[in-house]
């Protein structure tokens, strides 16, 4: 599909002739080039730029995106991505570190900072894109754009197209780009031989000599037979035996080894026989292993720099029919896409790598289901997992209206073993592992691209959140949780939550809701018990604490957490279960009162002490 809409349209005759240009005498060593075709805007960029041989950024490997700049420089440009990780064990989001380098001096050019500005002014949809180094460099000014248009109401499309481009950062980079559904955003065309988009499968630092011959047959365009035949092969096996690694650890562990490099988004795989777009992650190294395995050493460094004949190739191909050269015709549609889809590889005829190909195009059909029917499909089980809600929403009506008058959150928080209490607890597991699936599914594009703008999930999300995550912050502070790993809302909150904050506060909102006259049915802070029992801790801090200046630091939090709280219960966005007389925050709000009262007792009466008097 990804492959046909490229080759129906002239965008990527329109970017390959903007980075034949930038890269050429004509371009006057300009680093970046724009166009303005109607509404759409491009910008090439150079793929020359200064190499030294010998140590340096380029043979550091990976660095983290974020806090790597100096003097703050570059930091906060890529806040759309989560640069940490998602998992405490998860490596933070890494890129190479030349190339991070290069993309930071361009940042600070005032020429590109203009040329950027003017492009989102006059465009509706932007075009990024570069050749080799220039592809890389466009990746990331992409990925710093997505960040920050993310805060712009109406942004503009944005397109990164790369031609021949090295791989740019790690396991964790891509899997930030999937749950910000941006993987969509990047195409990178890769001829079936070319090097580059391997070179970095490889450690860098033991082929220091060859690589650097390389990048100056690429970037100074000297003649392939400068580099001696000897030069040339250690660097192709090499790198054949470096991506043939990546591509069978990637069986046993996707995303491969860590500090490894891992492709991301789209993979545009051109051939003379056609073009076959893949965008699942394992195939995409496969598929780089298979290809570079057919190839010699001299193709491998003749393809890199063909890839103007292979874009007029690949619209050529689009506008002819094509068809089955040999055999009988697939029995099915599936069987027809498939052998069509070996063929455009240019490893159809090949009895060695032919069913291992063959298995990788299948790969791409498994994960790549239908996302509308895996959307119905989820629909089903949610209605199927309304009744645990209900179940819930029961025990809550039955905790406010119980005789111990302790609401909804303290009655689950203290619950005995009873088997109403454990059921409700099995209900909140259960709801807990559905959302967690859809989460996942969502990352893995198993999805519609705006399935987390759909108002029906936004709001069965929501309103799953304000009934369940009050338990989900009781079982943490019952079960200790808080106190070795810190409090919820900084250590304990699972991601879900998180999310879908995000996808209220981003919700198209029709009108404003009117000022309610009874209070709500379900707190409107999720997060209110968990802000209760760091209230709570902070009033227990109060009464051991002997330093004036921390203790004005605690009762301006106190504070400010009575007004927070005081603010819902006015404009009524508690559920009565807040106000309950034996609730957490009633007898914290007692607590508060009381200890007030001692203090300025105290004030009053300094030689008073447990209501005695002292000399």
């Amino acid at each position: 599909m990804a492959a046909n809409f490229l080759a129906s349209t002239t965008l990527l005759l329109d970017s390959w002739r903007l980075c034949s240009f930038v890269n050429s005498p004509a371009s006057g060593g300009s680093l970046t080039v724009v166009d303005q075709i109607g509404s759409v805007g491009l910008m090439g960029f150079s793929g020359f730029h200064g190499l030294d041989p010998g140590p340096g950024p380029w043979l550091s490997g990976l660095v983290p995106l974020q806090g790597t700049a100096e003097n703050g420089v570059g930091l906060g440009l890529f806040s759309g991505l989560d640069c940490h990780g998602e998992d405490d064990d998860q490596e933070p989001v890494m890129v190479h570190a030349g190339l991070l380098q290069l993309f930071l001096g361009l940042y600070g050019n005032p020429t590109f900072q203009s040329q950027m500005r003017a492009i989102m002014a006059n465009s509706k949809s932007i075009i990024l894109t570069g050749h080799s180094i220039g592809g890389a460099i466009a990746s990331l000014t992409t990925l710093w754009l997505l960040s920050f248009l993310q805060s712009n109401p109406s942004p503009p499309q944005v397109l990164c197209i790369t031609f021949g481009s090295p791989l740019l950062g790690n396991h964790s980079l891509s899997k930030s780009l999937l749950r910000q559904r941006w993987t969509g955003n990047f195409c990178h065309v890769v001829l079936k031989y070319d090097i580059v988009p391997r070179l970095l499968f490889a450690s860098l630092d033991s082929i220091d000599t060859q690589l650097h011959l390389l990048l100056q047959y690429i970037q100074l365009g000297q003649s392939a037979s400068q580099i001696t035949d000897e030069i040339r092969d250690q660097l192709f096996s090499f790198v054949l035996g470096q991506t043939e690694a990546a591509a069978n650890g990637s069986d046993e562990n996707e995303g491969g080894r860590s500090g490894s490099f891992w492709p991301f988004g789209n993979y545009l795989f051109c051939a003379e026989e056609g073009a076959v777009c893949v965008d699942n992650a394992v195939s995409v190294v496969k598929l780089l292993h298979l290809m570079l395995s057919m190839a010699n050493p001299s193709s491998c460094f003749e393809d890199h720099r063909k890839y103007g004949d292979c874009v007029q190739r690949v619209s050529s191909h689009f506008l002819m029919r094509k068809g089955f050269m040999q055999g009988d015709a697939p029995k099915s549609s599936y069987e027809a896409g498939l052998a069509l889809a070996l063929q455009s590889t240019g490893l159809a005829n090949q009895e060695s790598v032919c069913e291992q190909a063959k298995d990788c195009l299948k790969m791409v059909k498994n994960t790549g289901l239908n996302p509308n029917l895996n959307s119905a499909r989820l629909a089903i089980s949610l209605a199927k997992i309304t009744p645990h809600r209900a179940q819930i929403e029961w025990y809550q009506s039955t905790c406010d209206k119980s005789d111990d008058r302790m609401g909804y959150y303290d009655s689950f928080k203290r619950r005995q073993a009873s088997k109403r209490d454990n059921q409700v607890n099995m209900f909140r597991i259960k709801l807990a592992s559905f959302w967690d699936n859809v989460i996942n599914m969502i990352e893995s594009n198993e999805l519609p691209h705006d399935f987390h703008k759909r108002r029906k999930w936004v709001n069965a999300s929501h309103f799953y959140q304000l009934l369940v995550e009050p338990l989900d912050i009781a079982e943490y502070y019952r079960s200790g949780e808080h106190l070795r790993r810190g409090h919820y809302l900084r250590n304990g909150r699972e991601r879900r939550h998180q999310l879908f904050d995000k996808w209220w506060r981003e919700r198209n909102v029709v009108e404003e809701e009117s000022k309610r006259s009874k209070f709500a049915s379900l707190t409107q802070d999720s997060c209110f018990w968990a802000r209760v029992e760091e209230a709570r801790g902070l009033l227990e801090e109060v009464r051991t604490e002997r330093s004036s200046t921390r203790l004005a630091q605690l009762w301006q939090e106190i504070d400010a957490f009575e007004q927070y709280a005081r603010a819902l219960i006015e404009n009524k966005e508690v559920s009565c279960d807040v106000l309950a007389k034996n609730s957490s925050y009633s007898l914290w709000v007692a607590e508060v009162r009381e200890l007030r009262s001692q203090i300025q007792q105290f004030h009053q009466f300094p030689g008073v002490v447990n209501g005695e008097m002292v000399p």
